[in-house]
Parts: C-alpha cells; sequence; structure tokens
C-alpha cells in the first residue's frame, strides 16, 4: 500500500511521467533487486536517489518521502482505486483498461491491441478518459500532460 500511495502522490505532485519512472524503478528494486517494499526508510532513500537523477532542481529529501510513507495521505484513494478494478472484474495484474471498457490482458497478443487502437483511430475520437484519474485526485492538466516523456524530466514537469 505505501508503494502505491507514494507513485499516487508522486503523479498528482511531479507529474506522471516522473511517477512513470519511479514506478519502473520500484519494479527493478522488487522483482529483479529483491527487495521488500514495506522497508518504508530503504524505499524513501531508492525513490529520492532516483528523482534526484531525473529532475532539475529541487526533490524530496528521503526525510521527507519517509514522512509521507508513515502517514495516510492517498490511503482512501488507493482503496477506493482497489474497490473500483474488484468491480471491473480485476483481479491479477498487468491489465490494461482502455476508454473505460475495454480489458486487455498483459499477455494479450499484440494484435488485440493494435485491433483497439485501430478502432479508435478510425472513429477519430476517444470515447472516456482514464477511469481512475478522479478517484485518485489526479488532475486533468497532469493527465494531458502524459507520462511518457524523455528520461531527463525538468523541474515544471
Amino acid at each position: 500500500m505505501a508503494s502505491h500511495r507514494l507513485i499516487q502522490h508522486i503523479g498528482k505532485k511531479y507529474g506522471l511521467a516522473m511517477s512513470e519512472a519511479v514506478y519502473d524503478r520500484l519494479n527493478e528494486y522488487y522483482f529483479v533487486e529483491g527487495h521488500s517494499l514495506n522497508d518504508k526508510p530503504r524505499l524513501a532513500q531508492v525513490v529520492s536517489a532516483t528523482m534526484s537523477d531525473l529532475l532539475d532542481g529541487e526533490y524530496p529529501s528521503p526525510e521527507e518521502l519517509l514522512e509521507f510513507l508513515n502517514g495516510n495521505q492517498g490511503r482512501q484513494e488507493i482503496m477506493e482505486a482497489l474497490d473500483g478494478l474488484q468491480q471491473l472484474g480485476v483481479h491479477g495484474i498487468p491489465k490494461f483498461i482502455i476508454e473505460g471498457s475495454y480489458m486487455v490482458d498483459g499477455a494479450a497478443r499484440s494484435e488485440v491491441f493494435v485491433d483497439i487502437f485501430r478502432e479508435i483511430e478510425a472513429r477519430g475520437e476517444i470515447k472516456s478518459g482514464p477511469v481512475f484519474g478522479d478517484i485518485l485526485g489526479v488532475s486533468e492538466a497532469t493527465i494531458a500532460n502524459g507520462s511518457h516523456l524523455p528520461r531527463h524530466i525538468p523541474e515544471s514537469a
């Protein structure tokens, strides 16, 4: 729960590109390096170091991140998002929800994604935005900025 809250917090404060970069680093930290995501002091160190490598200017210190991790900010939003996933029938990851109606397993063949995106392209518009933006409190401006930006992220992201 702590790492989910932290990713959400970073996305709201620093933008989705930064939260994606931190998420990628935490996947490596957990799945490749074998570290626990429940070790809050170490988690705060790793995230602060990751952000310092990517941001121009100020980034949160390990102490600031640890203070966040030891609090409850964002907990209710994450619980509501988990409830929403259960209601959609999502019980495992990776799972892609496109336009709030298409659900695709992460192991799906590429043709499944291509077919969905070709349908959207032919339609010329997207039916709906992110499913959990409102629940997680992510602003429309943050969503509009997107999440796939260059590796080095300017301070104003």
